[in-house]
């Protein structure tokens, strides 16, 4: 196998709510829901960057396609990190996530390693870095 990642699936339990958040409030390009014609089959992809993908799928369909309850959801399982070129563009997309309904779990704050950070959930609690890494470009 190679260490490549192509597609990050997150369960939602609300795909019309999740698309409105994605789409409309944090402007992220999709064709909407799609598979609608199959059982378990209705999806949200969002094209991230060449060659990787986000899908919003529900979690009574996750559940259903690999054979697992459905169990609670803890935001500390993983969190998605979207790495930007400066402090005030972190500032920026913070704000864009709360105006979208997101709940805001940490203000963005300078960092003990030296970069800007902050957290949101997204409407299912998935949590979102925000940050900016002096050390890396975007």
């Amino acid at each position: 196998m190679k260490p490549k990642v192509t597609v990050i699936t997150i369960g939602v339990d609300d795909l019309e709510a999740s698309l409105r958040f994605y789409r409309d409030g944090l402007g992220f390009p999709t064709n909407g829901i799609v598979g609608t014609e199959f059982a378990h089959g209705a999806v949200v992809f969002i094209d991230l960057q060449p060659g990787l993908r986000l899908a919003l799928w529900p979690r009574a369909s996750i559940s259903y396609d690999t054979g697992f309850a459905v169990g609670p959801a803890s935001p500390t399982d993983m969190t998605l990190g979207h790495n930007v070129s400066s402090k005030k563009e972190v500032d920026a997309v913070m704000t864009q996530a709360a105006l979208a309904g997101a709940t805001i779990v940490k203000p963005a704050h300078d960092t003990f390693w030296g970069g800007y950070s902050g957290y949101f959930q997204d409407l299912d609690g998935h949590l979102w870095e925000i940050v900016w890494n002096p050390q890396w470009s975007e």
